[in-house]
């Protein structure tokens, strides 16, 4: 199926390409890319250095607020409540978005599949959200998705397929499918000035098929297909791609932060249900209510806490089946209740320090007078965390080199009015090869959690009119991309945006925009918690 073609042409298409990096990118065969590789012969390219921490969840709103975390208020897939948590939502982002600045100037925009923008702000166009917003999303204007799915058909933000690697593969290319065929039915709608048009599964495919090039490269090319659609259709004036991060191998270890902090004294621990979510609570998607628990559940649930009280954690069970294949077929057929109950986890108010979550890539001081049930009285905060600092600069892996390039002060990486929702201290792992993890598994290394996560580079493109081709693109940065755009766009930045436009746009000029007035809405969707949990991003 195909969408309205536009009747007038898109002054500016910003593409988003999770996850890729000039690795990957020129590790895809030559003829398999030839409307990227178009881009980059008739225009300017270089690598984009991602905001810390490069993941998904905070890294794409840095890209479209032009600000730093501590500034828009996102360092994760979760955020926190004292020490209760929820999954982000574009009401986690406090600053606004570019396509909403444009609306402030006249212009109409659509934007479709970008991270974190559900549910949507009004403004003038047309947003479909994509990860972490529920399936089906909510989008603007409220009836977009009834008439989008007349002209396109179905559509879904998460892939839809069982083990099967083909099944697998063909599904990534009905994503990528969808989100063009839906982009080109907007833009006939809506006749934007602005495009925003974003691909995940160039990311998905390296999580659920690592190391798989065949896969890799046949969801590049679906991509590059629905980019020539997709110019073809609306011939944007001016064409920028950018991606939040890079991807590639993890070869060093997996780093249990807060298990070397329980060695030294900083951490405890507690089972029965309590803490962050594990292999155990998320596993599945088998969250059961009180009110479903069956008699047998139950009484599961209480014999594998007076097991886990003898010491045989459900981290340890784990850690006896993964080398059997076992751990997976567990997972399916015991009650979530029953594992969780016998899971060690962090017992944050007891703490006095901890790793919330392994993407925020920090360490959380249990902070008095911040924290409901703080332990680390504010007088002793700076003495507690350069103490915390030394010990976390100085670990050393199995092999004798360093686990972390820098472990730095959050004032060092974040500043802004939501800084303190970050972690306290950032570690920046040695090289991007060995990953931190939350996880308690009784010992302090282990194998990378996941064997392919995200590095810090990766790619910016920019050609067509607005784009001045004989200055290279060197030291591009995520918080650049912002303003860049909205110069091609003749729209004012906003002040408080950190990045500056790149040398290849003529800037625009800087205009103090209202406070940005947040409008909190919570409230967990398991769906997207178990597609999170599937693909290693909760542990």
């Amino acid at each position: 199926m195909g969408g309205d073609s536009p009747d007038t042409r898109l002054r500016t298409l910003l593409v988003g390409l999770d996850g890729a990096c000039w690795p990957v990118v020129e590790g895809v065969p030559d003829g398999d890319l030839p409307h990227l590789r178009g881009l980059v012969d008739r225009g300017a390219a270089g690598p984009l250095a991602a905001q810390l921490p490069p993941w998904t969840a905070s890294a794409w709103p840095s890209i479209y607020t032009g600000v730093n975390p501590g500034r828009h208020g996102v360092f994760d897939f979760l955020t926190f409540d004292g020490y209760d948590w929820d999954v982000v939502n574009r009401s986690s982002v406090r600053e606004h978005a570019i396509w909403e600045l444009a609306d402030r100037h006249g212009l109409t925009s659509v934007v479709v599949n970008v991270p974190v923008t559900g549910p949507p702000r009004p403004f003038d166009g047309a947003l479909v959200p994509g990860y972490v917003s529920p399936d089906p999303p909510t989008c603007h204007p409220p009836d977009l998705l009834e008439w989008l799915q007349d002209r396109v058909g179905p559509y879904r933000v998460y892939p839809d397929a069982d083990d099967d690697r083909e099944s697998r593969i063909e599904e990534y290319r009905e994503l990528v499918r969808q989100r063009g065929e839906a982009f080109r039915a907007l833009a006939g709608r809506f006749e934007p000035e602005f495009g925003f048009l974003q691909f995940q599964s160039t990311d998905t495919v390296f999580h659920e098929l690592p190391a798989d090039d065949a896969a890799v490269h046949a969801v590049y090319r679906a991509v590059d297909e629905q980019l020539g659609e997709v110019l073809a259709a609306c011939q944007p004036e001016t064409v920028v791609v950018v991606s939040d991060h890079g991807i590639g191998p993890y070869d060093g270890y997996g780093f249990r932060i807060n298990e070397f902090l329980r060695e030294h004294g900083y951490l405890e621990a507690t089972r029965g249900g309590e803490g962050m979510p594990s292999w155990s609570s998320i596993a599945q998607g088998r969250l059961l209510a009180d009110a479903e628990r069956t008699r047998t559940e139950r009484a599961l649930s209480g014999a594998t806490a007076l097991v886990a009280s003898a010491g045989l954690t459900s981290q340890r069970i784990e850690r006896l089946l993964e080398p059997l294949g076992l751990a997976e077929f567990v997972a399916e057929r015991v009650p979530t209740e029953a594992i969780r109950a016998g899971t060690e986890q962090v017992d944050f108010p007891a703490s006095r320090a901890y790793v919330r979550s392994r993407l925020e890539l920090g360490v959380r001081l249990n902070l008095a007078g911040r924290e409901p049930d703080g332990k680390v009285p504010a007088d002793e905060y700076e003495r507690v965390r350069s103490e915390l600092r030394e010990l976390l600069s100085g670990v050393e892996t199995p092999d004798g080199e360093p686990v972390f390039d820098a472990v730095l002060p959050r004032e060092a990486v974040f500043d802004g009015p939501h800084a303190d929702r970050g972690p306290d201290l950032v570690t920046v792992p040695a090289g991007y090869d060995h990953l931190p993890t939350a996880a308690l598994l009784g010992e302090r290394f282990g194998p990378p959690p996941e064997p392919y996560e995200h590095k810090p580079d990766g790619v910016v493109v920019a050609a067509g009119k607005a784009i001045n081709c004989d200055d290279p693109i060197e030291g591009a940065q995520a918080l650049d991309v912002a303003p860049t755009v909205l110069s091609t766009l003749g729209v004012p930045a906003s002040e408080r945006m950190e990045g500056t436009a790149l040398r290849v746009v003529e800037p625009a000029a800087r205009e103090r925009y209202p406070p940005f007035e947040a409008e909190e809405q919570t409230g967990r969707d398991r769906a997207v918690e178990q597609h999170l949990a599937e693909m290693g991003y909760l542990e």
